[in-house]
């Protein structure tokens, strides 16, 4: 017994240090990483010419909101191609509308979608047949643009670091409980494991990309075989960047600030769903998944573990007394630097900073996402996503 008690004390305390060293170089790690902003200098005189292509699959809340957003962007020669695709709302409509007012804006046509095809790719396949820009932008329904220069900015920054693809990161509008409470931790989930200073090393094969925004040179787009390369894939936006990884070309991901907002997710079914499927797509293997598992419970679930030991064993009188109360005031202090971090993670992604308090719990709600994951990628395995089931064919 008392072998296993120093092994639990140094673990909670190889824990405690962790959360100490996150907690002292957090704001410093914070402040160091680079944001694409509204301050970011423009300098190109002669802008290329930018298609922007956004598949819209009964988006009737989202897609008025987005592309008055979009056509209030100052780039020049700009063109927007909106693909309807399979709608039974009044999607479509609300395009035709406002494509009346702005030749800017087109609107494409879905009825059916192609075997072997996942239906945003092959609505982005279609969408981006019609286009005539240097550049690509796919975009999504649910981002809002709130500074009417990010294009500029975005085209700006690929040019100046010679990307052949660059995705910006968004700001999310967090609406509602469970959006404030799980989107921070399954966002920091990806993060760990694809940390923007990984992805932009051209000596890393770490390959990212957030499918709500990526730039693309269309060289670099036809080059890994455009939407069809990836038809069935229901994370497109990780398979191509790992593809233009893997062609050697420059991969770009960028933080942003106050230039585009994004609300995925509304409900906890829909948070559970989505990020299920994203976890599938981002990890693609069982080992993988497994590997985001036990650091998710390893960092997040620990602390509670070995502070309720400690004082349940202390306070219960069970020898060796020393060791157990040594564990109890590890494990506190480890519980308290993992709380402290948690609740400024929060704050620093503009969520309610308390709810980084009760951090463990959502970490188990969160790990219950990733064993769910586990689960589909079983042989036959589907997910069902907006309407359309589809077979995971990497299981």
């Amino acid at each position: 017994m008392k072998l296993i008690a120093i092994m639990l004390v140094v673990i909670a305390a190889l824990n405690g240090l962790e959360w100490l060293l996150r907690n002292l170089l957090a704001l410093r790690v914070w402040r160091a990483q680079f944001h694409l902003s509204d301050d970011y200098p423009l300098t190109c005189e002669d802008w290329p010419t930018l298609s922007v292509v956004l598949p819209a699959r009964n988006e009737e809340g989202n897609i008025g909101p987005c592309l008055r957003s979009l056509l209030e962007q100052d780039y020049p020669g700009l063109e927007i191609v909106v693909v309807d695709d399979r709608s039974t709302d009044r999607t479509g409509e609300i395009i035709s509308d406002l494509a009346e007012g702005d030749d800017r804006l087109r609107l494409v046509r879905i009825e059916e979608l192609s075997d072997g095809w996942c239906g945003k790719n092959h609505a982005m396949q279609r969408g981006i047949e019609q286009t005539t820009g240097e550049w690509i932008l796919m975009h999504d329904a649910d981002c809002r643009q709130v500074c009417p220069r990010t294009l500029k900015l975005a085209v700006q920054h690929a040019l100046d670091t010679q990307a052949d693809m660059l995705s910006l990161l968004p700001e999310h509008h967090l609406g509602g409980f469970w959006e404030d409470y799980l989107q921070p931790i399954c966002s920091g989930v990806l993060m760990i494991w694809f940390r923007p200073d990984r992805v932009n090393d051209v000596g890393r094969t770490t390959a990212f990309a957030n499918g709500m925004f990526m730039l693309m040179r269309r060289e670099a787009y036809d080059a890994i075989g455009t939407h069809e390369a990836v038809k069935s894939s229901l994370i497109e936006d990780m398979d191509m960047a790992r593809r233009v990884k893997g062609c050697g070309m420059t991969l770009r991901v960028a933080p942003s600030t106050d230039l585009f907002r994004v609300r995925m997710y509304t409900t906890l079914s829909q948070i559970h769903r989505g990020w299920v499927r994203i976890f599938v797509g981002s990890f693609q293997t069982l080992g993988g998944l497994a590997k985001a598992l036990a650091v998710l419970v390893g960092r997040g679930v620990t602390p509670t573990v070995m502070c309720a030991v400690g004082w349940i064993m202390a306070t219960s009188g069970v020898a060796p007394q020393a060791w157990w109360r040594s564990l109890a005031a590890v494990g506190t202090f480890s519980l308290a630097a993992q709380l402290i971090m948690t609740a400024r993670y929060y704050k620093h992604l503009k969520s309610r900073w308390y709810y980084g308090l009760t951090y463990p719990l959502g970490c188990a709600m969160v790990a219950a996402m990733l064993v769910r994951a586990m689960v589909k990628l079983r042989p036959g395995g589907t997910i069902l996503w907006r309407g359309t089931r589809y077979c995971i064919r990497n299981a």
